[in-house]
């Protein structure tokens, strides 16, 4: 019943009781969550160490990986970006975008809401991207 599984790299060593710590392990562990009975799997790599973000893509129907390039953006407002990409593909699928396209297009507005908000300080602790960056 689930299009797309998104868990964070935590999260998927949780899952399969392994640690996943590069983008080889994050390939391997996105093709076998997708065994529990997913379609497919958008593997998060904020959680990696070092100026890398790249996310995996693994679209169980054509037995397939996409790796989806990022790069970390020097900010303390990262708060709910995990929820705010798998909203984000979410949104895009609803519009009709196959699910790689919308992957691209979900990661992309990610990094422009970070971006937009990197000089932003609300309140303590780490705040949002600015999510209403292409309005405001």
């Amino acid at each position: 019943m689930v299009t797309v599984l998104t868990p964070n790299l935590p999260e998927a060593a949780l899952l399969l009781n392994r640690e996943v710590n590069n983008l080889e392990d994050m390939q391997q562990a996105a093709h076998d969550l997708a065994a529990f009975g997913t379609r497919s799997v958008l593997l998060k790599g904020g959680h990696l160490k070092g100026d890398d973000t790249t996310d995996v893509l693994y679209i169980g129907p054509e037995d397939r990986s996409v790796v989806l390039p990022g790069e970390r953006i020097k900010t303390r407002n990262n708060h709910g970006t995990g929820c705010t990409l798998s909203s984000a593909v979410a949104s895009f699928l609803a519009k009709g975008y196959a699910l790689e396209e919308a992957a691209r297009a979900a990661k992309q507005y990610l990094q422009g809401a970070i971006q937009a908000g990197v000089e932003y300080e609300i309140g303590q602790g780490n705040g949002p991207p600015h999510h209403f960056f292409k309005h405001w």
